[in-house]
């Protein structure tokens, strides 16, 4: 669509038979663009009521994916659909520039192996190539968010890396850390070796595998039981040299055992006996005890590098907890309280180390083995673990050695084994703000609110500190300075108040800015105040994006306090211990209000085998190919039309791309379609081309009076939906919304326009024609601003055509569908009783539609009779006042009506399904089969009215069943029954003569209109249509037969299909139709008899006076001189009308395209594709085919080529002579 040329109602009347729909998205897009629509969208609605919402930011340095995509639609429409409210949506992008992602990226790119090389390199220089690709594929994403159709600000952004946003940040930290919230400790963390950091809980629980670990049993040698060993197991041997406590169950059952073949006593769970040895005679019980009974017993350490340590606070002995249970090991689990969560915090509860001790971590940054533990010092831990067995079975400590499989948190970034670690680390106290959160969580509407309730609401309960700082160096620091003894320590809140205190004024709040700038002391004689080294968690960071995207005190703060908390959030369920958890936590910590009123909750987005989608597998399809296939619009609807909106997840199948274009795009732009080319019909036909259609509102309302039932249904329909739509949307239910708009766009195409197809037409009069075409676009434009939001491309396109068809003047900013307000439910044209009529109709309809395909019987073929049985007579009532339209879609003569099933001799029957009750109910399906299908009639009645079937005390559901209807003789004709388990419905299948020819006429008129549409015709073009019947030869007899009597239908429905097609059906006359423009000709069967169509413009055709004959090149020939490889000749000489010769032929053909001193070969190709040899020239060669080639063998073979009836390049007949007025084609002569 041009930007600088509206569209008129010229353009839009001839509307094309197929539509490319990411073709049209794109042009759509370009316009949105040249006309900065979203631009002018947020000016239109600047003054109204605010509607805020939040976007969670993303980091740049990988591409959108599904997920991004399916959060990105839900956003877009909510905000949409918010501004159809008559609000005003500030949509800014965010971005999270910090972080782990964008160092990781760095070290790979530098061989940087840990801090070591970071301090060689210089922070300044780190940070420099982290803010290189920070935003490397910032202009990718730009692109995808915006082809997929999502409305949203990049220009007025934020991202975390801005001076401004970082200054918030150490605003929210000063607020917490002077409320008493902040204080440093020790934390056993998830941690990376590669990426040399601690990870949230959060990011570890993102990529878990099944792993392989070795797994030792070791024997801990007792201080005051003779000869007595505690076994312990552990998958991680490295932990070992740590070990500073054993911990058992209380409750559990323990038993001392003699082993037999060591003659030691071992101590470990009765019920693990089993893992331990292999048969009981390789040991001897000797006594059995609790637990509890084992509290507070020493063993030996098993190495000796922090024995002193353990006997400073009496360690290395037995602690109890229930944490320790039967499902594993030798149920005695060992503790190295630096190296596990719950090791510290038992250790911890028992008093062997504090808050404050000394951490006994003897790893480093990198993984490996410090100097305390001086035998593996320097190996990475994973590889000592060889090595350290090896030591233990040396020592006599090691009982048993194999291998486990289980699942194992990897790191999400490197992909490597992470470790749990103790981290020094500043934290923010939350367990004691468990209540308060709970309490501001519950100020939240969240869709599905079993997430907030039980995922959330259960994390919240259990809330932990949070660690917020990092080791790293690209993210923004803490703001703590402090002296060098740790005595004085000052917090920052500002970039003001930094420059106040140490004279420095700074415009980046970065490392290599701030790191170096002192303090000077508040005591006379103490040294400066320097930073400490750590920098935020990123994910301080996004939770704190409500208060610094708005740079949250310093500016806005007058419209930050008006529009907190924000109206509506939305990201995917995995967010709920990530971003959902640190607004809330923030937010909490701050005002003690939740940050975000509004919350949808999305599901995984999987591969199609349920998989985790993988790049390295490559088993899902690029969304941009996808984009490009299809659309964005129909790979939004299949997002948002998918589980995956209600949290659950959803398996990603391309092909379901492809049903919403079959199912819900193509129907619904062929019902625009239709109501274009009737409004073309109307403005011709019955306007007589004198005035234009216009939908006026007051005349439909009007008419509306005497309107016909299924336009008040329609209009029902669309006003029930309206009302659902918006009581829905106010709860954020998208995915009942969906289901409900794709089943209008159903009822729409396949009801209400098959239903009104005669009306439309103006078969039935003027006012009937005008009242339907008033429905069709009332319901197609209001259609249009309720999709909007889920399909903007598709609903811009279609309203930017019927706009075009409101009157002048009365409507503002038309330029687009995104303008315009949601309209409001209109109570009064709710018919309750009509759409519950018209369902019944449905239900009658699609019954007999089934019964038909079950006899392989088209529509076009009438039958007799249909019957339809109910016991209630109001529901008969309500069927027959809709039997015009039971009888035209079934094509029957007659529709009885009754409620005597015993009348007419149905009986049912009932037959299990096999498949898939044999699955559930295993053993008992034989019992359970004999018994259903034992089942008598007035049985089956009663179990299908209670809406299930109990047999056997087995619920079976009523799909499990197929309910068959039978029917007897006794009935007489040819019966076919079936049931919705409402109504039953028996249609009389009986053939006879008058119907047979009548189904046969309606063949003839499928295939002209098939044709017709091959064409591209619309109803209005005038034409002719010829037809001829024939056979082949040796016809078998049954052929001949069926020849005549199409001949007979033909003469004796000939009126029929004349008005049905409208247009002149004759035999085909061949001087006749050589007078006539072809159009198209083909030749299709009919029960065996070959029908030869031939469509023509009732135009006169204009042919050369002259015999005349065209040329073209075949592909491996190009002309020298012109463009065209397509040429006329005259056979004729224009004086004495004497023929050519060959050589003259070959002459001008030379001439035409340049080919001196080319050899080629002349062929002939005839109407009917037969190829020869020119040898002559003769009056038999005019008005055919000459093809010139290098290759007749490819020639022989090609079936390509296509004779036209008229010559390729123009020309006059003047005086009995004929002049080509360009030669080749497209090459203007006169």
């Amino acid at each position: 669509m041009s930007a600088t040329r509206k569209l008129e109602r010229a353009d839009v009347c001839r509307v094309p038979e197929n539509i490319n729909f990411p073709a049209e998205e794109e042009n759509v897009l370009q316009q949105w663009r040249d006309e900065k629509i979203f631009e002018k969208c947020s000016q239109l609605s600047k003054g109204k009521p605010k509607y805020t919402f939040y976007d969670g930011p993303p980091f740049a340095t990988g591409l959108p994916h599904y997920g991004h995509i399916l959060a990105g639609t839900i956003k877009d429409i909510v905000t949409r659909y918010a501004y159809q409210q008559g609000y005003h949506v500030d949509r800014r992008f965010g971005w999270d520039c910090h972080g782990l992602p964008v160092e990781f990226e760095i070290d790979k790119l530098l061989n940087i192996k840990g801090p070591e090389d970071v301090a060689k390199m210089g922070i300044k220089a780190y940070n420099a190539e982290c803010r290189k690709i920070v935003m490397r594929y910032a202009d990718e994403w730009e692109t995808i968010v915006t082809r997929v159709g999502r409305w949203i600000d990049f220009k007025n952004d934020y991202k975390t890396l801005y001076p401004w946003y970082m200054e918030s940040i150490w605003w929210i930290f000063k607020q917490l850390f002077d409320k008493g919230l902040v204080y440093q400790g020790v934390k056993v963390m998830p941690y990376s070796t590669a990426c040399t950091t601690s990870l949230s809980n959060f990011e570890a629980n993102q990529n878990y595998k099944e792993v392989v670990d070795p797994c030792v049993v070791v024997a801990l040698e007792a201080v005051t039981l003779p000869n007595t060993y505690f076994l312990v197991w552990t998958t991680t041997p490295w932990t070992l040299p740590s070990n500073f406590a054993c911990c058992v169950n209380a409750k559990m059952n323990y038993v001392k055992v003699r082993d037999v073949k060591t003659d030691r006593i071992y101590v470990l769970a009765e019920s693990r006996l089993s893992y331990v040895y292999k048969t009981e005679a390789e040991y001897e019980v000797k006594e059995k005890l609790t637990g509890d009974k084992l509290k507070g017993l020493h063993y030996k350490p098993v190495f000796p590098y922090f024995a002193q340590r353990g006997a400073e606070v009496k360690a290395h002995r037995v602690l109890v907890d229930d944490y320790v249970t039967e499902d594993s090991g030798t149920g005695i689990v060992h503790n190295a309280p630096y190296f596990g969560e719950d090791d510290y915090r038992v250790c911890l509860a028992a008093g062997l180390i504090t808050k404050s001790s000394d951490v006994i971590c003897p790893v480093d940054d990198t993984g490996r083995f410090t100097a305390e533990v001086s035998d593996f010092a320097g190996q990475y831990v994973k590889d000592a673990d060889k090595n350290i067995i090896a030591s233990l079975k040396a020592s006599g400590n090691l009982v048993s050695t194999g291998q486990v499989k289980h699942s194992y948190p990897f790191c999400w970034r490197s992909d490597t084994p992470l470790i749990y670690k103790a981290v020094p680390s500043w934290f923010v106290r939350v367990e004691h703000m468990s209540k308060n959160l709970l309490a501001c969580s519950s100020q939240t509407y969240w869709v599905p609110d079993f997430v907030k309730e039980k995922r959330f609401g259960n994390w919240l309960k259990e809330a932990r500190d949070w660690a917020i700082s990092r080791n790293r160096y690209w993210g923004t620091p803490i703001p703590i300075w402090r002296s060098p003894s740790g005595d004085e320590t000052v917090v920052i809140g500002s970039i003001k108040q930094l420059a106040e205190l140490s004279g420095v004024q700074v415009e980046d709040l970065h490392r290599e800015t701030i790191d170096d700038i002192e303090i000077p002391s508040a005591v006379p004689g103490n040294p400066p105040l320097r930073r400490i080294a750590p920098v935020f968690d990123c994910w301080f960071e996004s939770g704190s994006m409500p208060f610094a995207q708005q740079h949250f005190p310093f500016e806005n703060e007058k419209d930050f306090m008006n529009n907190f908390p924000a109206d509506f959030i939305a990201e995917g369920i995995d967010q709920t211990r990530g971003w959902f958890y640190t607004l809330l936590v923030i937010s909490t910590a701050l005002f003690n209000k939740a940050p975000f009123k509004n919350l949808i909750a999305s599901g995984l987005v999987l591969a199609a085998d349920g998989q985790k989608m993988s790049k390295r597998k490559k088993n899902y399809p690029d969304p941009m190919d996808v984009v490009h296939k299809y659309g964005a619009d129909a790979l939004r609807l299949y997002l948002i039309n998918s589980p995956v909106v209600r949290a659950e997840s959803l398996r990603f199948k391309e092909e379901g791309v492809r049903d919403i274009i079959k199912d819900v795009f193509l129907p619904w732009y062929n019902a625009y379609r239709f109501l274009l080319q009737n409004i073309v019909r109307y403005e011709k036909e019955e306007l007589g081309g004198k005035s234009l259609y216009t939908y006026e509102r007051a005349r439909h309302l009007q008419s509306m009076e005497s309107a016909s039932v299924i336009d008040v249904w329609i209009l029902s329909f669309k006003e029930s939906l309206l009302e659902f739509f918006a009581t829905e949307m106010k709860m954020y239910r998208l995915y009942t919304v969906v289901p409900r708009l794709t089943k209008f766009i159903d009822q729409l195409t396949n009801w209400y326009v098959r239903l009104n197809r005669r009306r439309i037409k103006g078969e039935m009069g003027t006012q009937q024609c005008i009242q339907s075409l008033d429905t069709l676009y009332d319901v197609l434009y209001t259609m249009v601003k309720m999709m909007a939001p889920f399909t903007p491309y598709l609903t811009e396109y279609i309203f930017q055509r019927l706009v075009l068809f409101q009157p002048k003047g009365t409507l503002e900013h038309t330029d687009s569908v995104h303008y315009q307000m949601m309209p409001v439910s209109q109570r009064k044209f709710i018919r309750s009783d009509i759409e519950r009529s018209v369902a019944l109709m449905q239900s009658v309809v699609e019954l007999g539609r089934v019964m038909r395909d079950r006899r392989t019987l088209p529509v076009k073929y009438p039958i007799s009779e249909i019957i339809v049985i109910h016991k209630d007579p109001q529901t008969l009532e309500e069927i027959k006042s809709l039997q015009d339209f039971i009888l035209s879609e079934l094509n029957v003569r007659k529709l009885t009506l009754s409620f005597e099933k015993e009348k007419y001799g149905v009986t049912l029957r009932a037959e299990p399904d096999h498949k898939t009750l044999g699955q559930r109910l295993k053993g008992n399906f034989k019992a359970v089969m004999a018994a259903i299908k034992a089942l008598k009639d007035d049985e089956i009645q009663k179990q299908v009215a209670q809406g299930y079937f109990n047999i056997l005390d087995q619920r079976i559901e009523l799909d499990e069943v197929r309910v068959i209807y039978c029917t007897s003789d006794k009935v007489g004709g040819n019966f076919e029954a079936h049931s919705d388990n409402e109504v039953l419905v028996l249609m009389d299948m009986t053939p006879n003569e008058e119907l047979l020819e009548e189904g046969l006429a309606r063949e003839i008129i499928n295939r002209v209109q098939k044709l017709k549409k091959k064409a591209q015709l619309i109803p209005t073009d005038p034409v002719i249509i010829y037809y001829a019947l024939s056979t082949k030869k040796n016809a078998k007899k049954e052929v001949l037969e069926t020849q005549a009597q199409l001949q007979k239908v033909l003469v004796n429905y000939a009126a029929m299909i004349n008005a049905a097609v409208k247009s002149e059906f004759i035999p085909f006359n061949e001087k006749q139709a050589a007078s006539k423009r072809p159009i198209i000709t083909e030749l299709v069967d009919l029960k065996g008899v070959d029908l030869t169509l031939t469509i023509c413009s009732t135009e006169e055709l204009q042919l050369p006076t002259l015999a005349w004959l065209n040329v073209t090149l075949a592909a491996e020939l190009q002309p020298r001189f012109a463009n065209s490889n397509k040429a006329s000749i005259l056979l004729q000489h224009n004086v004495n009308k004497e023929y050519i010769t060959l050589a003259t032929l070959r002459t001008e053909v030379d001439v035409l395209f340049g080919l001196y001193g080319i050899s080629y070969e002349l062929y002939v190709v005839d109407q009917q594709k037969k190829v020869t040899e020119l040898k002559t020239i003769d009056k038999s060669l005019s008005g055919k085919l000459l093809v010139l080639t290098r290759n007749p063998d490819a020639l022989l073979k090609s079936t390509d080529y296509v004779v036209e009836v008229a010559p390729y390049s123009k020309f006059v007949n003047q005086s009995g002579s004929t002049v080509f007025t360009e030669n080749p084609k497209g090459n203007i002569l006169l």
